[in-house]
This record gives structure tokens, sequence and C-alpha cells, in this order.
């Protein structure tokens, strides 16, 4: 069985937030951590920043805005 560690990065520095995670679903901008015997954890306004499937980690970072490009009036010349 497969079980991750998940870890917050602010500032260049890791903050651990969960261990024994089984399940990891992103919801709207955050995402819901599950472990076998703990409620299920909510993080709000995070991202996925990396995972790590060998090491059985999962770091998040702070939501950033987004960069949207926009063209002149959406047509191509």
């Amino acid at each position: 069985m497969c079980q991750i560690n998940v870890e917050m990065v602010e500032d260049g520095n890791r903050k651990k937030i969960m261990d024994g995670v089984i399940r990891l679903e992103v919801k709207g901008n955050g995402v819901v951590l599950n472990t076998f015997f703990e409620e299920p954890l909510e993080v709000p306004e995070v991202e996925i920043s990396s995972i790590d499937f060998m090491g059985g980690s999962v770091v998040l970072k702070p939501l950033t805005e987004p960069t949207f490009s926009t063209n002149s009036g959406g047509k191509n010349e």
C-alpha cells in the first residue's frame, strides 16, 4: 500500500501538512487530503508543485494568479 507525505512550500521553506495520505483530491482552488484514521483535511488556495512517486511525497504551494495572454480581437492575421 502506498501512503504519501504532503508538505507546503512557502518562501523556500517546507512545512509538513499531513503524513500517511491515502487520497488527494483537487477540489476548487485547493486539495482535500484523506488518511485512514483522521478526518479529511481541506487545504484551500493551493496548487500541486511536485509529486515524487518514488519518495512518496507531494509538495503544495500557494495558488498563484494565472497569466493569460490576449491577442488583438481574437483574429489571426
